[in-house]
């Protein structure tokens, strides 16, 4: 099944350059998660981080980046994942609201951006002008293997003059908090 959400900017921190930010999320036969996040407007104000090797990369947040919070409904523990145009990523383990848990390598995808659209990797990307599209995936063996699972989808949205935006499907607090429980809002049953 595939699932077309909506990223709304958070009220807070406006971003006219662009005019839609949808996501993608389909649950593969394997369990595992296809992203595929799609930002519409003017790109060429909005700061692309430049090509890097895909390996673990803490802080890609303070960047361009697109997310996806994972958790298990009910449950406190979740699962943050980060995909930065660069193809760097990050994977981490939370047992409660931000309270990480010691070794958040344990769950990361391997890798989950591991390259450019049709080289084969499972992370890639598209742009133009008006368009800028990333695909990731999250294995199976990355996700909790209890169901339902709860989605938050986010993305951090750097302009060139240094401004940035906060995106979510919703927005439960006065400031952006992309580890706010009711902000984890789409829910996956199988």
């Amino acid at each position: 099944m595939i699932w077309e959400l909506a990223l709304q900017s958070h009220p807070a921190t406006p971003c006219p350059a662009i005019h839609t930010l949808n996501a993608k999320v389909e649950r593969l036969a394997d369990g595992s998660l296809h992203l595929q996040y799609t930002l519409r407007g003017d790109i060429t104000q909005v700061r692309i981080p430049a090509p890097q090797p895909p390996v673990f990369t803490d802080g890609l947040w303070q960047h361009t980046c697109f997310e996806a919070f994972v958790a298990v409904k009910g449950e406190t523990a979740y699962r943050e994942f980060n995909f930065s145009p660069s193809s760097q990523w990050a994977a981490y383990a939370f047992s409660d609201y931000r309270q990480p848990v010691e070794s958040p390598l344990l769950l990361a995808p391997s890798p989950p951006c591991g390259g450019r659209a049709g080289d084969g990797g499972e992370c890639s990307e598209q742009d133009s002008q008006s368009t800028y599209q990333l695909d990731a995936s999250i294995p199976s063996s990355a996700l909790p293997a209890a169901a339902p699972l709860q989605l938050a989808l986010t993305a951090v949205i750097e302009l060139t003059d240094g401004s940035k935006s906060y995106w979510a499907l919703k927005h439960p607090s006065e400031r952006p908090d992309f580890h706010h429980r009711d902000g984890f809002m789409h829910e996956i049953w199988s």
